[in-house]
């Protein structure tokens, strides 16, 4: 999907924050409330819902926090009051309703890397090389297209991001 995003960069709230050298991944939480959620009444997965970035992953000025989209205030049912939005990863990483943001020292555990370690990548860059166990990634089909396209490395964003990854096996760390 392509939206025209309404928010601020994350940067600039880990700017305010000033974290210390010791942390090196942000961890993110997501409102857990069965009773407006009956989806978390299911024993899908772990609630609350957990996502998490390196620290220079979300000082990136692309990785924003998202308080409105086409013009509008978010959405209850888009992840309001915020969501998280990083355009160069898959959209789980993309965690709505965030209502905790934390510098941590340790790698997170997000919530589908635990529900499935072997299908879902704590990096989760958009790689049309690395299949998901179940389907291909190497094509995909925006929202009102018909036809596949072929499905670009970092969601087209490479010239911007791949330097956060030199030297990194991104079909390893997935």
């Amino acid at each position: 999907m392509v939206i025209p995003w309404i928010g601020f960069p994350l940067k600039s709230l880990l700017d305010q924050v000033q974290p210390t050298t010791k942390a090196k991944y942000v961890q993110f939480t997501a409102l857990h409330d069965p009773k407006r959620f009956p989806g978390q009444q299911r024993n899908v997965l772990q609630w609350p819902y957990v996502e998490g970035l390196r620290l220079d992953e979300a000082m990136h000025p692309l990785t924003i926090l998202a308080v409105g989209m086409y013009g509008e205030v978010l959405p209850n049912q888009d992840g309001a009051p915020v969501r998280l939005v990083v355009p160069w990863k898959y959209g789980f990483k993309g965690i709505k309703a965030i209502v905790k943001i934390q510098l941590v020292g340790q790698q997170p555990v997000s919530t589908w890397t635990e529900a499935g370690p072997n299908e879902y990548g704590f990096y989760s860059n958009v790689n049309p090389n690395v299949d998901h166990p179940r389907w291909s990634q190497a094509k995909e089909r925006r929202i009102g297209e018909f036809l596949k396209r072929p499905t670009l490395m970092f969601n087209g964003y490479g010239d911007q991001v791949a330097s956060l990854y030199p030297g990194m096996d991104l079909k390893k760390n997935f």
